[in-house]
């Protein structure tokens, strides 16, 4: 839990005067600071960005919706199937290098970029691998086409590539040449599991090879497998699958050829936090091989690295570190922390690779590549350019308006877009008409603070909830307005322990605390002193949603939405739940409005809908589903009539906008 406030304070500027740097979690060791880059802001500000774009001409819109419908737009992203060419990343998720070419797996552009020889400059790459051209992005299930690309690996003759969202691994027996080359062979989840239910992988996120070895690490099968000998045929089962019960959610590989270091996100391993590095000191030659140490990282990071040929170890978990040997246990610390421009950890899309003396270092949350043109040897070494943006200090993006976990709100005339993550709000004054039109307000709010995880709206009245904090508006902010009323910590006697829910209408306000197991119900807009009328005890609620009939409520962990009717709502009203375990998996958001009722299954990556609400209050499934072509199809993809994690979905009686989570930064629109 964040114990940061959003400070509020205001600097109304233009886009073209304000730094606004992405806000990550945390600050960690080895960080550039405002000597090198602007530094973070300590106050809100708001940037009036004075961009255009067209706007949506209002106009009755006959009919509904209808299953595996095209979005008709899409903002926080290009342009549908766009990814602005070669030089413009969306969430690069690794490296690798023989030496000579430079491989980047461009993960939501669903791509693999390659560079004949290492950049000495900002130039774009030579060729890309699953797409026809540089600047199409949609997934695929060819040889020549990928969903979701995360870890990529070479030896210089064979390259291979975890394809994770197609759950395979693509190899290329020979080092491909040219743009759309389909690979030679793939090894498929499905088909390795029908051979022998013990050694499979799901979700594959890490490979590696040396041209000998092959090793994979499935994330959720926890799960590292290795192949003896690299396979030349397609689906050949591997030797050895090690699945110690300490594997939580293991990301990345990373070898020498003898030293074994797998990066995993969920750890199990007793006294330590679970993020962190298992270390074998020699390949596992046996089933279930025990790790000889853990590297823990507190800050929230776990290794992605590289070793040079004379044995260097070059990894990025909550910083960068250099070990000028392989470290022997978990108390061997790195014997340099170059600088980054960057904070907060490497998290899920993060690589290092040296080629030709030069150091690259990826990013994907800072969406850029920045070089050392020499092997940094001491800690206050910055970099020397940047790939991928105009310099080492510019987050593409931010200067591209992308927003990670956009959740939308609108009252019909306006959209407003929040975002934990980014710590921001971002406001069209007018109902955008064109894809990839930027906002005309931005707030951004301090990092560290509590980001807004929900908000609000009503006719007039906004509001923005994350952790411990609460923002409100008594007018909707179109001018670059700061808010009329902060409540932290408390309201009234309530203690705010991890606000995930906030909703108003003409009647109430509402909170959902998580960790509290509780909505809170305001008759009003609360003030600091305000007591809430009654609670509904709810097991984790998320979300919540009133259109001043019915309250809506998320309960992702029972994978349930839960209905209450508004009027003579009670502490003692029983809600109607819909969905639950089998039919909808960690769903995030739901909205009931106009007679309707949309659900975002999250983890099924669709969107339910009922075009009567009262059906699903006769517990009768959904008529509709978007963004999947039918309720059995659950693939998450970055396409015009797919959706990929949707999260966060409004409807204003007419549009439907939905906000896709963490690994898709887009925020579609849906008009009958």
């Amino acid at each position: 839990m964040h114990q940061n406030r959003l400070l509020v304070a205001v600097l109304v500027v233009s886009s073209a005067s304000l730094y606004v740097p992405y806000a990550l979690r945390g600050r960690a060791q080895g960080t550039l600071d405002g000597d090198v880059c602007p530094s973070e802001p300590t106050e809100t500000t708001v940037t009036l960005t004075g961009e255009t774009y067209r706007r949506d001409r209002r106009r009755p819109r006959r009919g509904f919706f209808t299953t595996g419908q095209n979005a008709d737009l899409v903002l926080s992203h290009l342009n549908f199937n766009r990814t602005g060419g070669g030089n413009l990343f969306n969430h690069p998720a690794s490296m690798a290098t023989d030496g000579t070419r430079l491989i980047l797996a461009d993960t939501f552009n669903n791509r693999v970029l390659v560079w004949r020889t290492p950049p000495d400059r900002n130039v774009p790459p030579d060729f890309v691998l699953g797409q026809r051209n540089k600047q199409r992005n949609e997934p695929g299930t060819g040889r020549d086409q990928m969903n979701w690309p995360t870890q990529v690996t070479t030896d210089g003759r064979h390259l291979a590539v975890a394809d994770t969202m197609n759950e395979r691994i693509l190899i290329w027996t020979d080092f491909p040449t040219r743009t759309g080359e389909a690979a030679d062979v793939v090894l498929e989840s499905n088909v390795l599991r029908q051979q022998d239910p013990t050694k499979y992988f799901e979700w594959p996120w890490g490979v590696w090879t040396d041209g000998r070895k092959l090793v994979v690490a499935g994330t959720q099968s926890s799960s590292v497998l290795i192949w003896n000998r690299i396979p030349a045929a397609d689906n050949i089962s591997p030797d050895i699958a090690v699945t110690n019960r300490r594997l939580g959610t293991p990301r990345t590989i990373t070898s020498d050829g003898t030293t074994l270091i797998v990066g995993d996100h969920n750890a199990n391993v007793p006294g330590k936090s679970a993020w962190g590095t298992f270390f074998w000191r020699t390949f596992p030659t046996a089933d279930n091989a025990p790790p000889d140490f853990f590297l823990d990282d507190p800050y929230g990071g776990w290794l992605h690295g590289t070793f040079t040929q004379d044995g260097t170890l070059l990894g990025l978990d909550s910083a960068f570190k250099i070990w000028n040997t392989v470290p022997v246990d978990e108390n061997d610390a790195p014997d340099v922390v170059p600088v980054l421009p960057w904070s907060g950890g490497a998290g899920d899309y993060a690589g290092v690779a040296v080629a030709e003396d030069r150091v690259y270092v990826v990013s994907g949350n800072a969406n850029r590549i920045v070089v050392y043109d020499s092997m940094p040897t001491q800690n206050d070494t910055p970099p020397d350019f940047a790939i991928g943006s105009p310099s080492i200090c510019t987050n593409t993006l931010v200067t591209n308006h992308f927003i990670t976990n956009p959740v939308p709100a609108s009252d019909g005339q306006s959209l407003f877009v929040s975002s934990d993550f980014d710590n921001r709000l971002s406001v069209w004054t007018t109902i955008p008409g064109e894809s990839g039109a930027p906002p005309d307000i931005i707030y951004q709010f301090p990092a560290g603070g509590d980001g807004p995880w929900d908000n609000g709206i009503d006719t007039r009245a906004f509001a923005l909830a994350g952790g411990q904090t609460v923002l409100i508006w008594q007018d909707l902010p179109l001018a670059g307005e700061l808010p009329d009323r902060t409540l932290t910590e408390h309201i009234g006697s309530v203690e705010l322990q991890e606000l995930r829910g906030v909703a108003i209408d003409r009647r109430n306000f509402y909170l959902a605390d998580r960790t509290a197991n509780k909505v809170y119900v305001w008759t009003g807009i609360p003030s600091s002193t305000s007591e809430p009328a009654f609670s509904l005890d709810v097991a984790g609620p998320d979300r919540v949603a009133s259109d001043g009939t019915y309250l809506v409520v998320v309960s992702p962990n029972a994978h349930s939405v839960l209905l209450y009717e508004v009027k003579g709502l009670s502490a003692r009203t029983e809600p109607t739940v819909v969905g639950g375990q089998g039919v909808f998996n960690l769903p995030q958001g739901a909205f009931a409005s106009n007679g309707r009722l949309f659900v975002a299954d999250t983890g099924n990556s669709q969107i339910h809908v009922w075009s009567k609400i009262a059906d699903a209050l006769d517990g009768q499934s959904a008529d509709i589903v978007l963004g999947e072509a039918s309720f059995e199809d659950t693939t998450p993809e970055i396409k015009r009539d797919k959706t990929f994690w949707p999260a966060a979905p409004f409807y204003d009686g007419e549009l439907l906008w939905v906000g896709e989570f963490k690994f898709s930064n887009r925020l579609l629109r849906f008009a009958p």
